[in-house]
């Protein structure tokens, strides 16, 4: 099986730029007379378009439009000439040399077309719809599984509650008002947050819209708040896949104004983050000056809390394992700046997990010890000799053949079991598994970057195991095993 990384970038792979068209009392042309034509008219129509269709013949319900005058239409064939004045046009006939030419034609005049059924000619495209009210949410694939889409629409049908339509009708009324009483940008956030996060959407899920209507005017009467300090809050983004993030690690990233987060912390966690989010790399890199980044990481938490800013420490793992989470705490509370923190899933559970290892299996450990790999030479030796504990040594990427010497010379067997995880939970992982012993060849061979985990113990042989089923299975180049 080809890895997708394989294939190379095309525009088909281009994610499309989404918009949403006033295209009230603006002319549209549609192209074809069909049931497909009038399915697409009558929502151009429920838009407010003027539409104008082109075709010699049209079905039944088209034609009681056109009757009715809610349409005009062209009877002659299709002529360039017809796209003047017309903000989009729509190709919906069942000719795909007509629908070609109507998108070249579209595209000559630097006018979007949508092509039904047809991705590669259309410039728009047409998405599955959630309409509540003027709350509309719209789902695309770019025309490469519309049945997806579908699917995905039927399900935010069931999820999204009519009442929204009721709420968001009610902030487009009262939205002068709001940004009236509360002016400045972070006012105004806080205040829908706390609209939102308080009585008001049960009330209107209730039908007491008269109780929704007082509970909203009394929250607006309220003082705006006067500037204060922000807060920070020390959140974990676990081992790099961002579905393993907590719900409340997800929703401190949607609400942060600041985000400092470490060089590892991956695009895709931080694409979780509100789109007008402050993002700062903070990461420290191995041989810089830890200490001067971990006081330029200190100087930023209290010069953006001291400006009323909410500020999201974000960083790889669990944030209070072998992180600078507590000494970042107690510099927050020796300023009195309000602070908390998320934990997250650290990367000895993650990577442990994604390799199929059960770090304190019964039957082979009865502990499990977490260390950094320049801890390793300061263990007590009997402690790392346990064949019966398991060892998760964070930081040791570029290490390896040391940590697999010192091991063995504190007593650990040579032929113990070990796995090194680069890259856990994410689609680039590599797992080697090998002994002690194989260790610093096997590290070489495969050359092993940050973030890396080495696991030592006999509940390592079970990764082994497990990435050589995976490797029969797939055939995917992410797992190598010195035997």
């Amino acid at each position: 099986m080809t890895p997708m990384s394989a294939y190379p970038p095309s525009h088909a792979s281009t994610p499309l730029f989404p918009l949403f068209a006033d295209l009230d009392g603006r002319a549209v042309l549609v192209v074809g007379g069909g049931k497909v034509a009038r399915r697409k008219v009558e929502a151009l129509l429920e838009a407010g378009a003027a539409v104008t269709i082109v075709a010699a013949a049209l079905e039944p319900g088209l034609n009681q439009l056109a009757l009715l005058g809610c349409i005009r239409q062209h009877r002659n064939a299709f002529d360039p000439a017809q796209l003047d004045g017309v903000w989009l046009v729509v190709a919906a006939s069942d000719d795909r040399r007509l629908n070609r030419e109507v998108a070249d034609a579209a595209a000559a005049r630097r006018i979007f077309a949508n092509v039904v059924d047809d991705a590669e000619l259309s410039s728009v495209h047409a998405p599955a719809r959630v309409r509540r009210g003027h709350l509309q949410v719209a789902v695309s694939t770019r025309g490469a599984a519309p049945v997806l889409a579908r699917r995905l629409r039927e399900r935010l049908e069931a999820e999204l509650d009519e009442s929204l339509g009721a709420l968001t009708a009610l902030f487009a009324a009262q939205r002068a008002r709001i940004g009236s009483r509360f002016p400045r940008p972070g006012q105004r956030r806080r205040f829908f947050e706390r609209l939102l996060d308080g009585d008001l959407p049960r009330l209107l899920r209730a039908g007491e819209h008269d109780r929704a209507h007082a509970y909203f005017e009394a929250e607006l009467a309220q003082d705006p708040p006067a500037a204060t300090t922000g807060s920070v809050t020390l959140v974990g983004a676990g081992p790099g896949d961002p579905a393993l993030l907590t719900l409340k690690a997800l929703r401190a990233l949607q609400t942060a104004d600041v985000i400092l987060h470490d060089r590892l912390v991956g695009p895709r966690v931080l694409d979780l983050a509100r789109r007008d989010a402050e993002l700062v790399n903070v990461g420290k890199r191995v041989g810089g000056d830890h200490r001067a980044t971990q006081n330029r990481i200190h100087s930023l938490m209290l010069q953006h809390a001291r400006a009323g800013r909410r500020v999201v420490r974000l960083q790889g793992g669990d944030p209070l394992v072998f992180g600078r989470g507590g000494e970042e705490l107690d510099f927050l509370h020796a300023h009195g700046i309000p602070c908390e923190v998320i934990p997250g899933i650290t990367a000895a559970l993650g990577c442990a997990a994604d390799a199929g290892i059960a770090l304190t299996d019964r039957r082979h450990a009865r502990g499990v010890t977490l260390l950094s790999g320049r801890d390793v030479a300061t263990l007590d030796r009997a402690a790392v000799a346990a064949a019966d504990r398991t060892l998760a040594i964070y930081m040791g990427a570029g290490e390896l053949d040391a940590i697999a010497r010192t091991l063995i010379a504190h007593g650990r067997a040579a032929n113990a079991p070990c796995v090194v995880i680069e890259n856990g939970t994410l689609p680039e992982r590599r797992i080697l598994t090998g002994t002690l012993a194989e260790l610093p060849a096997l590290a070489r061979a495969h050359v092993v970057h940050a973030p890396a985990l080495l696991i030592v113990g006999e509940v390592a042989a079970g990764a082994r195991r497990a990435t050589r089923a995976e490797r029969c299975r797939n055939g995917a180049p992410t797992v190598a095993c010195a035997a």
